[in-house]
């Protein structure tokens, strides 16, 4: 295990702006949502480089845990959430009420249920494969922390356990929670713990 590569996947904490569809809406977190995040990953950083979205929700937590233990930081842009369209921003009710048939099946089906104007599903995870892929390449044998968001984290997990598009939605993932997998030499990536505690 001396040359495994170790990546932790952190989704941000609670951002500005309550319970709603987020995409690539730029909100910053709550007070709360950096004690989220500051508690998550405790006091000693066992980490060698982080990543991060560019989005501000993960980005600015990530730039002051860099700082802070003196870590290089990475800002991967194809690490940002998947773009909602026109739902971006909308409440979750809002959207029940003038979506009925379409918001009610979006996470179970979202081939057919996504805003038609949404970045397409497959599209999304081919993107976040390609950055995932070159980032077990690039810190190959090191320990990783990703700052990132929830449909990123489900995109990884897709491409790790060879899941489809349409089940993107299938895994709950919760503020600052974490996500590890280990990269073994010459070996696929494996799932070790999800939305469990910093070990």
């Amino acid at each position: 295990m001396e040359h495994t590569t170790w990546v932790d996947l952190i989704r941000h904490g609670e951002p500005v702006g309550g319970p709603r569809i987020r995409g690539q809406s730029d909100d910053p977190l709550t007070e709360l949502g950096w004690q989220q995040m500051w508690q998550a990953v405790g006091e000693d950083a066992a980490w060698q480089v982080i990543v991060s979205s560019p989005l501000t929700r993960c980005a600015a937590f990530a730039r002051a845990l860099a700082d802070k233990h003196g870590l290089p930081l990475h800002v991967e842009p194809r690490f940002k959430e998947i773009a909602f369209g026109s739902w971006e921003g909308r409440g979750h009710d809002d959207l029940a009420r003038r979506e009925p048939e379409r918001y009610p099946r979006f996470r179970d089906d979202p081939l057919r249920y996504m805003p038609p104007d949404a970045e397409p599903v497959p599209v999304f995870m081919a993107r976040v494969a390609e950055a995932w892929g070159e980032l077990l390449a690039a810190h190959a044998g090191r320990r990783v922390l990703v700052v990132c968001h929830a449909g990123v984290i489900r995109a990884v997990l897709a491409a790790v356990l060879g899941a489809g598009p349409e089940h993107l939605f299938r895994a709950q993932v919760d503020y600052a929670s974490l996500t590890r997998f280990a990269a073994p030499p010459h070996r696929p990536p494996s799932l070790i713990s999800h939305a469990a505690p910093l070990a």
